[in-house]
């Protein structure tokens, strides 16, 4: 029998990143063996036990065999005869599919601290890349939301995907397997990619690869506008970085279904704002996302505009908002959106300004007359600038 520290753990130990959670692959044992040792058996599917502990998960080796849809479609084989290298060739990414050698189920020190690396992990690490390890990968469509999971997990780090990678993720996707997936999976991965520093990847990535159309389908098509994209994907950068709660997150994430708000006059139509609160609904209760999440990321889209204008608030006005909010119950609430209206309109200015930005820098020498001289430079570069800019900050 031996036993290895696998995946995520040696991952993020290399990485030098906190270490959450422990998992193990036990070579060469049987079901009854790890009983005997006082392990519980958990998986219904294949041999999984937690240690009796510290209640870490002990994994039999194991093969996979695709046998039908989805990521369930699956027939699992594990016996002492499978090796760490055939259990580790199933996995996802390069960099999830090493292990580690420890003493004992008793003792998991490592028995060298030398990693075992079948499939190029190493080499992927040091090329901060995030690469498939087979083409077994295009048989779990759960792999698609995963790495673009790992993508913002990472991104602060410098880590892309492998262009071959992003290959089969695309076909994945054009092969309708998605929809096979279980609304409960779809939003676990999304809901952690969501709390990560970085959020905007993993949907911006999921977007890229036409990923949205099963499970978020209005996102997608609100995401076909540029300016509205780009917002929100600030406005998620900007919740990352400020540590904002998932309920915020989601909410910043759904504001894209409400067009208006993103165009200059700020004016929401009746019919536009009850088109954009059914389209929360709708993901709501296909992605199973909770309740009390679209909740909050309704009460954001009828009350966005407000919010935004609090200083120019009558008292009136002012007694109105905390009614709809429910503030006088939930003060927090209230302290919650106001941040989120606060996010928004941040990312607002931030693209604002990152156009001027764009701008300033596409107009140079070359692009005013040869002949100007002294003063007449710099106030030629300065109006091609500004008609550059208005030219292209359109809605």
């Amino acid at each position: 029998m031996q036993i290895y520290l696998v995946g995520g753990a040696v991952r993020d130990q290399l990485l030098q990143q906190p270490v959450k959670d422990k998992d193990f692959v036990v070579v060469g044992a049987t079901v009854s063996e790890m009983l005997d040792a006082g392990f519980q058996q958990v998986g219904a599917d294949f041999p999984v036990f937690l240690h009796p502990t510290t209640h870490e998960e002990y994994a039999l080796a194991r093969t996979e065999r695709k046998q039908g849809s989805g990521y369930k479609g699956f027939s699992v084989h594990a016996s002492p005869n499978v090796s760490l290298k055939e259990d580790l060739q199933r996995r996802d990414l390069t960099i999830n599919a090493m292990a580690i050698e420890v003493t004992s189920l008793a003792d998991d020190t490592p028995i060298s601290g030398e990693v075992i690396d079948y499939y190029g992990g190493l080499q992927d690490l040091e090329n901060k890349t995030l690469r498939h390890v087979s083409d077994a990968f295009s048989e779990d469509p759960l792999r698609v939301l995963r790495t673009a999971r790992f993508y913002g997990r990472y991104y602060d780090l410098g880590f892309t995907i492998a262009e071959d990678t992003l290959t089969l993720m695309r076909q994945l996707v054009n092969s309708g397997e998605l929809a096979h997936l279980s609304a409960e999976r779809i939003w676990q991965e999304s809901s952690r990619a969501t709390m990560q520093l970085s959020p905007q990847v993993y949907w911006q990535q999921l977007f890229d690869i036409g990923a949205l159309t099963e499970y978020f389908a209005p996102l997608h098509g609100a995401w076909n506008n540029t300016h509205i994209r780009e917002t929100v994907q600030t406005a998620l950068y900007f919740a990352g970085q400020m540590r904002l709660n998932l309920p915020q997150r989601w909410a910043l994430l759904m504001v894209s279904l409400t067009p208006s708000l993103f165009h200059s006059e700020n004016a929401e139509s009746n019919s536009h704002l009850s088109t954009a609160i059914k389209n929360i609904n709708d993901i709501g209760n296909k992605a199973k996302v909770p309740k009390a999440h679209t909740q909050f990321a309704t009460l954001f889209a009828q009350q966005a505009e407000t919010l935004s204008m609090i200083n120019s608030l009558s008292a009136a006005k002012k007694i109105d908002l905390i009614q709809a909010c429910g503030a006088h119950k939930e003060p927090d609430k209230l302290s919650q959106l106001l941040v989120c209206s606060h996010v928004l309109r941040l990312a607002t200015q931030h693209r604002q300004m990152m156009l001027a930005l764009n701008s300033f820098h596409a107009i140079g020498m070359t692009d005013i007359a040869p002949d100007l001289k002294g003063p007449a430079i710099g106030a030629a570069l300065r109006q091609s600038r500004i008609e550059h800019l208005q030219a292209h900050d359109t809605y």
